[in-house]
C-alpha cells in the first residue's frame, strides 16, 4: 500500500474516532443528564473553590443558567460529532482522488474539530478553569480531561492540515 494512501486512511480514522467520541459524549449527556449537569452546576456555582477566594462574586446561582450552559455544551458536542462524521465520510469518499480533492474534502472535519477546540478550550479551560476558577476545586475539576481532549484535537488538526502528494498512477 502506498504511504500517501496510508496517511489518508489515518486521517479518516482519526476524524472518525473524534466523531464517535463527540457523539458518545452527547449520547451520555442526554441519557444521563444529571451526572454532568451537577458538574456544570458546581463549577458555575463556585461552591467548591477555596473558601477564602475573593472570586466568589463571579458565581452563578440561577439554575436556569446552569441548564442553559449545559444544554449549549451538549448541542455543540452533537454538532461537532455530526460535522466530524460528515468530514470523515467526505474524506473516505475522496481517499483515492487527487491530493487537491482530498485536501478540499477535509473542510467538515476541520470545522468539527474547530468546534471541539471551542468547547473544551474556551468553555472548560478558559471559562471553567480561569473565570470560574475550577482549578481551585478538588471535587469538580475537569481541567485534566479538557487538556487531554484539547491536545488530541489540536494534534489532529495539525495532522489534517498536512497536505498529501498525488497518489501514483495504478
Amino acid at each position: 500500500m502506498n504511504t500517501n494512501l496510508c496517511f489518508r486512511w489515518v486521517k479518516v480514522l482519526c476524524v472518525k474516532a473524534i466523531a464517535i467520541m463527540a457523539l458518545l459524549i452527547t449520547f451520555n449527556n442526554c441519557t444521563d443528564y444529571f451526572s454532568n449537569y451537577l458538574f456544570v452546576q458546581h463549577v458555575l456555582q463556585m461552591d467548591t473553590i477555596f473558601p477564602g477566594s475573593s472570586l466568589h462574586y463571579r458565581s452563578i446561582q440561577q439554575p436556569w443558567l446552569w441548564h442553559t450552559g449545559y444544554i449549549l455544551i451538549i448541542v455543540l458536542e452533537g454538532i461537532m460529532g455530526i460535522t466530524c462524521m460528515m468530514g470523515a465520510w467526505q474524506m473516505w469518499v475522496s481517499r483515492n482522488q487527487s491530493a487537491a480533492i482530498f485536501h478540499a474534502a477535509k473542510k467538515w472535519a476541520i470545522a468539527g474539530i474547530g468546534i471541539g477546540i471551542f468547547i473544551w478550550f474556551l468553555f472548560f479551560e478558559v471559562l471553567g478553569g480561569e473565570w470560574f476558577v475550577m482549578w481551585q476545586s478538588s471535587t469538580w475539576n475537569g481541567l485534566s480531561a479538557a487538556e487531554r481532549i484539547t491536545g488530541f484535537l489540536m494534534l489532529s488538526l495539525i495532522l489534517l492540515y498536512l497536505k498529501e502528494e498525488d497518489l501514483p498512477a495504478m
